[in-house]
């Protein structure tokens, strides 16, 4: 009797064997899509990042440019009222 139930039992312990290793490589599967799509992510943002960066530079470029422009008015009004 032993001898019989040896063989369903280890074809139960397979099964179950073969169930778990079909949800790990689902998982896996899973895990690396995931991996990808914040990869994806990832490179959008850097790409966003680097554009507002160039962006922010060029604000402040204008910025000193603007405030020179005013230095220079104000200092031809103060002669104006010398």
């Amino acid at each position: 009797m032993a001898a019989a139930d040896s063989p369903r039992v280890s074809s139960d312990a397979l099964a179950s064997l073969e169930e778990r290793i079909l949800r790990a490589v689902q998982l896996v599967g899973q895990l690396r899509q995931e991996k990808e799509a914040a990869e994806a992510a990832a490179a959008e943002l850097r790409a966003e990042n680097k554009q507002l960066s160039q962006e922010l530079e060029s604000l402040r470029a204008d910025r000193g440019e603007v405030k020179a422009r005013i230095e220079r008015l104000l200092s031809q009004l103060d002669n104006l009222s010398e």
